[in-house]
């Protein structure tokens, strides 16, 4: 499995694998049982995680980027809680990305992203990452 096949659907919780699509919405597969479910087009909008980026003072960084950076600094840096208070996240976000705009990047982006590394990591989607480079 590649980040670039996962998405994040408004209104629902955690991230989706696209399974297929139809001209009025996405087919998409949770990741921990399997299941998949039509995700009509008029009540959510869609984001892959390869469209989406974090601003910083020059140009912007791939949120794929990002998450690959938490990882691997992951054994020294470990991610805070999501429930952090601000300065805390913000301190945290600043070994990770230190020249994110932090003008633009607010508390509840930082947030949202580390419950993403939580919950890719918690199920081992970056070590299936790592033996697909390998191949």
């Amino acid at each position: 499995m590649k980040l670039e096949d996962l998405i994040s659907v408004s209104g629902l919780p955690g991230l989706y694998k696209m399974a297929g699509n139809r001209p009025n919405g996405l087919i998409v597969e949770d990741l921990d049982t399997g299941k998949r479910k039509f995700v009509p087009m008029r009540k959510h909008q869609f984001s892959p995680l390869e469209t989406i980026a974090v601003f910083t003072t020059e140009d912007s960084v791939a949120l794929v980027e990002v998450l690959a950076k938490m990882h691997e600094v992951k054994p020294s840096i470990p991610p805070v809680s999501p429930k952090s208070d601000s300065e805390t996240l913000r301190a945290y976000f600043d070994q990770i990305v230190p020249d994110h705009d932090q003008y633009r990047v607010y508390p509840k982006d930082i947030k949202k992203i580390i419950k993403w590394y939580q919950f890719l990591d918690e199920r081992n989607i970056f070590d299936h990452l790592s033996s697909d480079e390998e191949e």
